[in-house]
């Protein structure tokens, strides 16, 4: 099924309004940007209120956990979860500061969450993932299981009612799969991909550098199909993640994204199927380098640009506001002719 574009004729009476607002032509800036591309996806001129924002975070440990690609150990992964079910992790924060329904899904962590509502587990694929410098991450049918439960949980998100969803992660090591997946769908090299993810220092940094280019090395030219790709160098919650942008653009629901995680999704998204990402926005510009390429490869500008690196989706949730305030602009702010004198 095709993805069919957002309403061009909402852009245009956007824009058409946006030069009738009482206020210089173009002196909000990023904000009408926004505010055409909100009444373009919703095709509401003006947009409505993001009344019934969503959150979703999709959680994985990686094979590469295992060789020194991060500054915390792999069971800071479970530990999270933990966290995101107990509210107290940092998307959690503001997440509730901002009215967003926030859920954590298990998709590949490498531990049994014992405890943790049997939701949490309901789209577990396996644990952990292959060690991508060595072997394949995930096995055909192990990413076609992922593909299919990320469109399963867009699915539910947008039958709960949802207007706009936030896509986060959390997985200990995996900005280092996003990064080679980054690489392998724009043919650069390691070294412009790398980056420090945790807050490595130097020497790992180049450690992680060198993985990445044997796992290129490794995969070769099955690189070139999407799907592949995400097997040889991706994990169950980047593919599921995958599978969650692709819903969305197909149900017309569009979705904020936060950090390299999401950003390198929605690369091999488009990849896959090709319209995905005019349904997206980029909530902020991290600090990892394959982000700041896969956002101009999408043509994509971020909405913050705050140095964050924590993922989760915290970027997202932090740029909310922005997006807000964009929205009400467009539908509240007066209209110049409205102000003119009477004859």
């Amino acid at each position: 099924m095709a993805i069919a574009p957002p309403s061009a004729s909402a852009h245009r009476a956007a824009r058409a309004r946006l030069s009738e607002l009482a206020k210089p032509t173009g002196a909000l800036g990023r904000l009408e940007d926004l505010a055409a591309w909100l009444a373009a996806v919703q095709d509401s001129c003006p947009p409505r209120p993001l009344d019934r924002v969503r959150a979703v975070v999709l959680a994985g440990d990686h094979g590469v956990s295992h060789d020194g690609v991060s500054a915390y150990p792999r069971e800071v992964t479970a530990a999270m979860v933990r966290a995101f079910v107990a509210g107290v992790a940092g998307a959690s924060v503001l997440a509730r500061q901002h009215g967003v329904s926030l859920r954590v899904l298990d998709l590949g962590v490498d531990d049994d969450l014992v405890g943790l509502p049997d939701e949490v587990r309901a789209h577990k694929v396996r644990r952990s993932s292959g060690a991508i410098h060595r072997v394949d991450a995930l096995t055909p049918d192990q990413t076609q299981q992922a593909l299919t439960a990320g469109a399963a949980i867009a699915a539910e998100e947008i039958a709960i009612g949802a207007d706009l969803l936030v896509l986060g992660d959390m997985g200990i090591g995996n900005t280092t799969p996003a990064a080679a997946l980054v690489a392998a769908s724009l043919g650069v090299a390691a070294e412009q991909v790398t980056g420090r993810g945790t807050g490595v220092d130097d020497v790992s940094l180049a450690h992680k550098e060198r993985l990445i280019d044997q796992a290129l090395a490794r995969v070769g030219d099955r690189a070139d199909d999407p799907v592949q790709r995400l097997s040889a160098l991706g994990s169950a919650d980047l593919a599921a993640g995958v599978g969650f942008l692709i819903a969305s653009a197909r149900a017309g629901v569009p979705v904020l994204l936060d950090g390299v995680v999401s950003v390198a999704e929605a690369l091999v998204a488009e990849d896959l199927e090709p319209g995905v990402v005019a349904w997206c926005a980029a909530g902020h510009r991290s600090t990892e380098p394959s982000q700041r390429l896969a956002l101009d490869k999408l043509g994509l500008e971020p909405i913050l640009d705050l140095g964050l690196r924590l993922g989760e989706g915290s970027g997202a949730l932090a740029a909310l506001p922005v997006l807000r305030s964009a929205q009400l602009l467009l539908s509240e702010m007066a209209l110049l002719a409205d102000l003119a004198p009477p004859d």
